[in-house]
């Protein structure tokens, strides 16, 4: 089981979530923080700006209380085809990036991850549609609701004044 849940999750810190290694991942360690939840890919042609661009917020961010969790997903295009350990390798070494990054799961279907089948339920109409893309990101709020989603084709830092607002800096 890649991901689950306690009984009837009430926002994204009533999930448990698999690391790139295999370890249980309790969500509720984020509590308080703000979450940017991207699916991310290695061998797309918004790779490296989105790292780079992912890497850039959480560097300015990531001390007053921005949490960005990565999960790679091979569902689009099959561009993230590799192992756990090879994404990791792949994420630390070419982008240097600090922020976690968990195990390859579905976005959509019926093997999405219950986390993502939670963020998709938010209470937009257009949320609750399937990922369209590598690169969707989901701003998720202090209170672990999602708040807000982008396309994949959104750049990372046209979203800094979103997660601004959400962590109070505005």
């Amino acid at each position: 089981m890649e991901s689950h849940a306690k009984k009837d999750p009430e926002s994204v810190y009533d999930y448990i979530v698999k690391d790139a290694k295999g370890s249980d991942v309790d969500l509720s360690i984020y509590k308080g923080k703000v979450l940017l939840v991207v699916n991310v890919a290695s061998k797309c042609g918004m790779t490296n700006s989105n790292y780079t661009e992912l890497n850039q917020l959480y560097e300015k961010y990531k001390h007053q209380g921005l949490e960005i969790l990565a999960f790679p997903c091979n569902q689009f295009g099959e561009e993230e085809p590799g192992s756990n350990d090879q994404i990791v390798e792949f994420v630390c070494t070419r982008f240097k990036s600090e922020f976690p990054v968990f195990d390859k799961i579905e976005v959509n279907g019926e093997n999405a991850a219950p986390l993502y089948k939670f963020l998709k339920l938010g209470k937009w109409g257009i949320i609750g549609d399937d990922i369209q893309w590598n690169f969707a990101k989901f701003l998720v709020d202090k209170n672990g609701q999602a708040v807000d989603r982008y396309y994949p084709t959104t750049s990372p830092l046209t979203i800094e004044r979103d997660i601004q607002k959400l962590l109070g800096i505005l």
